[in-house]
């Protein structure tokens, strides 16, 4: 697959922003034209050419060789190809993002996937608070697509989210779920204390949780169809990065009904 490699030359010395960085928007410039890219809407922002070194042609993949936190917005406009990042990366990475892949080798900062409506994002590190939640200023959290991190995710992960799957491989932190109107959020292990606050729809799975809230009705044990049917699409669309599929006996809360809400916890271990 061809592609464009942009080697960090040494790490920035303030925050940028990347969201320009796609293998759509770079496909029509020259070597020279995308080196002289600015990183962030201000006078005397530094350029692509003056924090990275470029090698390779512009193509379906974007290789961002060398990570930094303050590299913000990655994959925020992305909508088809592939951005590989090999490192960490700041804030509101795949943002509004609607196709294509964002793989990221390092942690993430806060409010990843927030707004994302399609697409896949893989994350081999940890993320911070607010993954796939609302944005200050913005009405919901993430509306679509899939996002898969291997270690741990932040608190209030999915707030106001309504569509999508997160995946974590290990445990989401407190208040997962919060203010969430749709989408699935997937623990491989545990979410921490009071998941589901003031949850209005969607489906929480996970083996165990910290502390339950009390506005959460103990349904009992049920054989769930359904979860077949999501272990297979989730499958079907993430190959090897999909988590083992579900047992189909879960114990079903369901809540929160402090707010009539309709959403449901599923326990599975």
């Amino acid at each position: 697959m061809s592609g464009l490699t942009l080697t960090l030359k040494s790490a920035p010395d303030r925050r940028l922003d990347l969201s320009g960085l796609t293998p759509k928007t770079l496909a029509t410039l020259s070597p020279a034209d995308i080196a002289r890219l600015p990183l962030q809407c201000v006078a005397g922002a530094p350029t692509v050419g003056d924090l990275f070194a470029l090698t390779g042609s512009t193509g379906e993949r974007l290789v961002i060789a060398g990570g930094s936190d303050r590299f913000d917005f990655v994959g925020a406009t992305l909508s088809e190809g592939t951005i590989v990042v090999e490192g960490a990366v700041g804030a509101f990475s795949a943002a509004s993002m609607t196709g294509g892949r964002l793989e990221i080798a390092g942690d993430t900062g806060p409010g990843l996937g927030s707004g994302m409506r399609g697409g896949i994002v893989h994350v081999e590190g940890s993320t911070a608070e607010s993954t796939g939640g609302v944005r200050a200023g913005e009405r919901y959290g993430m509306r679509g697509g899939i996002i898969v991190v291997e270690g741990d995710i932040g608190p209030r992960a999915g707030d106001r989210m309504r569509r999508g799957t997160i995946i974590a491989r290990k445990s989401f932190g407190d208040h997962a779920g919060a203010r969430m109107m749709g989408g699935t959020l997937w623990a491989g292990e545990r979410f921490g204390d009071e998941p589901g606050i003031q949850m209005r729809r969607g489906t929480l799975i996970s083996p165990r949780i910290g502390r339950m809230l009390p506005t959460f009705g103990d349904g009992g044990v049920h054989d769930l169809v359904i979860l077949r049917i999501l272990s297979r699409d989730v499958a079907a669309r993430l190959g090897p990065l999909a988590p083992h599929a579900l047992p189909t006996k879960v114990r079903k809360f369901s809540g929160d009904l402090a707010i009539f809400g309709k959403g449901e916890l599923l326990l599975t271990g």
